[in-house]
């Protein structure tokens, strides 16, 4: 279904958006990559793929919250995946409304582009996040979605609306809900970077906020593999599926890995800016994939901790471009 299709991918300046961009690329897909419209015709992270890969993507500017925009971009698509959002969790408590335009408006775009269409499936990007606090552990597609943050309350409501089109409509979505994704290119605003960047500009006290949190994490290849198998996989429309390692770290495990491959004399210390509000934060974060595994035959964790944090470390210090002063990031 992939090889020699013709996709689009919302989304494909970000972080996971651009390594799907390639991975499709490299899987046989004519890709058309929907960028956010900017007068400087930047295409973000795209910038990093090889000059013969990007050479055969189909980069068009627009806006996911412009109907007009989305339905021009997915017209001659057999797939879309949708992974445009706004992904930064604190500057959702400062700007609510422009994550429901972007994360809700947007989703309705897509469904609505993909049932004018006739698309033959969406894939629907979602996010651990939705989870909050575990019931139980490890999470399934079945917990329940307790929702701590105007981010993680616009991903579940594009996830029902996805459902909806389904149940309403018989739009052929899947969605998928990947567990902590890191990697090459990810925001600074994110805590690996954070933690790298700090240390690449030679902070020995490196400011963190909970450094007691757990997190599931998934380098960003694993993920995008996941995203390639449910798109193809026929019996998976309608479905939902959990993407994550099935391991836990705390953030200060993580720091403490990064501190001795980078230096060893840099220490820890807390900054309640770097916090978040009392009550939102999410204690732990841990996926049973089990469902992952057996319909689409994935598996989290290809890529061990270790090696996925060097690739990171190494490709910021090749890029000091990308991650800037040590400065926090909202």
């Amino acid at each position: 279904m992939i090889n020699g299709a013709k996709v689009l991918v919302t989304g494909a300046a970000g972080f996971i958006g651009s390594h799907l961009v390639s991975c499709l690329v490299h899987n046989g897909a004519q890709v058309r990559a929907l960028v956010h419209y900017n007068s400087r015709q930047d295409v973000g992270n795209l910038r990093f793929l090889d000059e013969e890969t990007l050479a055969s993507v189909e980069v068009v500017h627009g806006d996911v919250r412009d109907f007009g925009s989305v339905l021009q971009a997915a017209a001659g698509c057999s797939v879309i995946y949708h992974l445009a959002a706004l992904i930064g969790i604190p500057y959702s408590y400062q700007a609510p409304r422009s994550y429901v335009d972007t994360v809700i408006g947007g989703t309705l775009n897509v469904l609505e582009a993909a049932k004018t269409l006739g698309t033959q499936r969406v894939l629907h990007v979602s996010t651990s996040e939705v989870y909050g606090d575990p019931v139980y552990t490890p999470m399934d597609e079945c917990h329940p979605l307790i929702t701590k943050s105007p981010y993680s309350a616009c991903k579940a409501g594009a996830d029902h609306l996805a459902q909806s089109y389904f149940h309403s409509f018989g739009t052929p979505v899947v969605t998928v809900r990947p567990f902590n994704t890191y990697g090459a290119r990810q925001s600074p605003r994110a805590v690996i970077p954070t933690i790298i960047g700090q240390l690449l500009a030679g902070c020995l006290r490196i400011a963190l906020g909970d450094i007691t949190t757990k997190r599931d994490l998934t380098h960003v290849s694993d993920t995008c593999v996941g995203m390639l198998w449910a798109s193809k996989e026929y019996r998976a429309i309608g479905e939902v599926f959990v993407l994550g390692s099935g391991v836990q770290y705390t953030i200060e495990d993580i720091a403490l890995k990064l501190i001795a491959m980078i230096n060893p004399e840099a220490t820890i210390v807390s900054n309640p800016d770097r916090m978040r509000p009392e009550g939102s934060e999410v204690r732990s974060l841990l996926a049973n994939a089990t469902k992952a595994g057996e319909w689409l035959e994935w598996q989290g964790g290809a890529v061990d901790i270790d090696l996925g944090l060097e690739m990171t470390v190494d490709f910021m210090r090749k890029h000091p471009e990308f991650w800037g002063a040590d400065e926090y990031q909202v």
